[in-house]
């Protein structure tokens, strides 16, 4: 190949065209494209997107290969991704934390579906791809992340007399009410308790600088859940369900409830979606197929992710090690990867929050 042959200026006419499968966008409607330039025997190519991109060169590289195959000329495509994560917009009614630029809220209208193992491999994967992220367990009456995260028996500790530091495991910052209590301790809060507990846990305590909070919201869709959605500054939300139809029913609920207090929900993960056999490879599903789908469709929202039904899952959680640090190579953590993938990448299209642009204006009196 010789440089004539190649030019930079079709190379990103061509790579404008590209369709990002997890932004839904042209690379050109995404202004991702950075600097091209053409060498001897590669087309060196940057691109910047607006989620976490560890692990995505080899696939997207792949991909942009065959895309850019006639102008390439037989030349190497070589690719430099970067992730610019900035904050989007919240309730127009509540602040976004200072130091958070993202909360992310996983829900699901009742319980048993696996909402909190989702919502800790949600965030171990993005701080697996390369994000800041932290964890809030939400779930007052049923504190899990302490044992998912392998932080059961470990104690916050009081910064400042009054900011609690949160525990850090797999690189993720996490906090939980969990934290605090006896394990066998049942807690007999009413709704008003709760709310102010788990505020306090949001607001003080001391984040670091993070890309993403994820928040492990209790299931159900009562007043609890109703008054959290009203009080925490919320980028976006992730509804988790099973393919069931009881549980697609009460997932509806809780996709109309943010909708009700004006939180964006990113999409649907469809949990418990298929079961493959350990022994045979049979492949079962054993809570129907295709519900997460026909929601998604019926609400306008995406599919985020279909996760395994595998009672290695389980085993890794209640180990204390979830699948994607546990077994970060096998397919169940590949399914979880690519469901942190189009979520980040969701929120990316999403407006940004352009109050943080602007300073901060104090008033004294002289």
């Amino acid at each position: 190949m010789t440089q004539s042959a190649v030019t930079a200026s079709a190379i990103r006419a061509k790579l404008g065209t590209y369709t990002d499968p997890y932004l839904a966008q042209t690379l050109a409607a995404a202004k991702a494209i950075g600097d091209v330039t053409v060498h001897a025997e590669a087309v060196s190519i940057g691109l910047t997107f607006g989620f976490p991109v560890g692990g995505y060169a080899a696939e997207l590289r792949l991909a942009l290969q065959s895309h850019l195959e006639p102008e390439l000329a037989g030349a190497r495509v070589d690719l430099i991704l970067k992730a610019d994560i900035i904050a989007h917009a919240v309730q127009k009614t509540l602040k976004p934390l200072a130091n958070v630029k993202n909360v992310v809220a996983v829900a699901s209208g009742k319980g048993g579906v696996g909402k909190s193992t989702t919502a800790a491999n949600l965030a171990l994967a993005w701080a697996a791809q390369g994000a800041r992220v932290g964890l809030l367990d939400a779930d007052i009456y049923g504190p899990s992340q302490p044992l998912m995260m392998g932080l059961s028996g470990r104690k916050p500790e009081i910064a400042d007399g009054k900011h609690l530091t949160p525990l850090r495991a797999y690189g993720v910052e996490v906090m939980s009410i969990g934290f605090m209590i006896d394990a066998e301790q049942p807690m007999a809060w009413r709704g008003p308790m709760v709310t102010q507990a788990l505020t306090q846990l949001l607001g003080e305590t001391s984040w670091g600088e993070l890309d993403y909070l994820v928040v492990d919201m209790p299931p159900g869709t009562g007043d609890i859940q109703l008054t959290l959605a009203q009080r925490v500054p919320v980028s976006g939300a992730v509804i988790v369900t099973t393919p069931q139809d009881i549980a697609l029913l009460d997932a509806r609920k809780g996709l109309k409830m943010f909708e009700k207090v004006e939180v964006r929900v990113l999409g649907v993960v469809e949990n418990m979606s298929v079961h493959v056999c350990s022994n045979c490879g049979h492949v079962e599903h054993v809570f129907g197929s295709g519900g997460g789908a026909r929601m998604a469709e019926q609400y306008g929202v995406q599919l985020l992710g279909e996760l395994p039904l595998d009672i290695r899952i389980r085993e890794d959680a209640d180990g204390g090690a979830p699948t994607v640090v546990a077994e970060p190579d096998s397919p169940r953590a590949l399914a979880y990867f690519q469901m942190a993938r189009r979520t980040a990448a969701r929120l990316a299209t999403l407006n940004k929050d352009y109050s943080r642009m602007f300073p901060k204006i104090t008033v004294e009196a002289t």
